[in-house]
């Protein structure tokens, strides 16, 4: 299993390195039967976090047609909109700008060809797309979502409904080719579950207790029985 793992302007460092890591481990413990790298839409580049200098080097670019995995992580931001939040004084006697705005940094990734490259890879049956916290988001915005079951953020699940999702407040969310993980530190869940459903749980337990991370909560499936009442 091949895990391209999304790096886009302003991207969320936890909802890559979280679950980055965790897939890295799981390719150590499987003898390389899982094998992970960070991409772009423009390919090999230095890539701003949204979390202050931090930045991180995608090393290839992303690749629809190649089988196996995409993950794609949300924005780190502000909430609200521009012009809601004014100037702030840094004590100087200047005026610093607040840190960007979640949405303009969702905009930002809209003008892309990320939306583009995501919906060939929702077409390829042979790639199963995984989201971390906003990245579901980005989807949803792209059009990709409509029908589909889903989760994201707890800020963010209204966001998902109106793009034409089910929105599902679970941490982990499966829906055959589309995977989707909550807040940020559900990568982790995400990363452990993906390992357990590519390559066995005995591979995934083995990285669970290298993390001494248990995965939390149920991963929610459309099977079984329909509660009655809740």
């Amino acid at each position: 299993m091949h895990v391209q793992v999304v790096l886009l302007d302003g991207f969320d460092p936890l909802d890559v390195i979280a679950p980055y890591e965790v897939l890295y481990a799981g390719g150590a413990a499987s003898a390389g039967a899982v094998s992970v790298e960070l991409v772009s839409v423009e390919g090999p580049r230095e890539v701003p976090s949204g979390a202050g200098s931090l930045t991180l080097r995608a090393t290839g670019a992303l690749d629809p047609e190649r089988a196996g995995v995409i993950l794609v992580p949300g924005v780190a931001g502000r909430f609200g909109e521009p012009g809601e939040v004014p100037e702030r004084d840094a004590g100087n006697g200047e005026w610093q700008q607040p840190d960007e705005f979640l949405s303009v940094r969702l905009d930002r990734a809209m003008s892309t060809e990320l939306p583009a490259l995501l919906k060939a890879a929702m077409e390829n049956p042979a790639v199963t797309v995984a989201t971390v916290c906003g990245g579901s988001i980005i989807l949803a915005m792209a059009g990709l979502l409509v029908g589909r079951r889903a989760t994201t953020h707890h800020q963010g699940l209204d966001a998902l409904d109106s793009g034409g999702a089910h929105a599902v407040r679970a941490r982990v969310v499966d829906d055959g080719g589309l995977v989707t993980g909550a807040g940020v530190t559900s990568g982790l869940d995400l990363g452990l579950y993906l390992l357990e459903r590519e390559k066995g749980p005995r591979i995934a337990h083995a990285v669970e207790e290298l993390f001494a991370h248990e995965r939390r909560g149920v991963v929610w499936r459309d099977q079984g029985l329909a509660p009655v009442g809740f």
